[in-house]
């Protein structure tokens, strides 16, 4: 599976898991289920929409590299790229819907990031094996002369 479909198919199954986690979090937390609910749908939406941009950036970036795969550290600059470039966009939202401070609002996604970090991580691992590798991280192929 390539291209748009397995991009909105990545998405789709990362973010149904990590909304569930999330309102689990926020609930357990104390904060009403209306407010956790909208801020872990809320939260998604904007996941969802910086997930396709961060993972077609990643990829033209991986289309350029002489090495191709995804190794350890590959994958992990990939999880570390999406989870602070996420972080920065959720903070502000985050303490505007759940009215508490920007410092409290970064201290709850620090705590969400670390956990995120390696969700990513071993969910992307877990996608590649299932799905394949995208085309960007697989070896390029050279025609030999018959």
């Amino acid at each position: 599976m390539q291209g748009i479909k397995r991009k909105l198919v990545y998405v789709t199954l990362y973010e149904v898991i990590a909304t569930a986690v999330i309102t689990l979090i926020l609930l357990m937390m104390g904060h009403a289920v209306l407010d956790a609910g909208v801020a872990s749908g809320m939260t998604s939406a904007i996941a969802v929409s910086w997930n396709l941009v961060w993972n077609s950036l990643f990829e033209s970036w991986e289309t350029r590299q002489p090495e191709r795969g995804r190794s350890i550290k590959r994958r992990i600059m990939h999880a570390l790229g999406f989870e602070f470039g996420l972080l920065a966009i959720l903070v502000p939202v985050m303490a505007w819907w759940l009215e508490i401070s920007l410092w409290h609002a970064f201290v709850l996604d620090m705590g969400l990031l670390i956990f995120f970090v390696f969700y990513t991580f071993v969910f992307s691992l877990a996608f590649d094996k299932i799905f394949g590798l995208p085309l960007s991280a697989q070896p390029v192929m050279v025609e030999s002369e018959a």
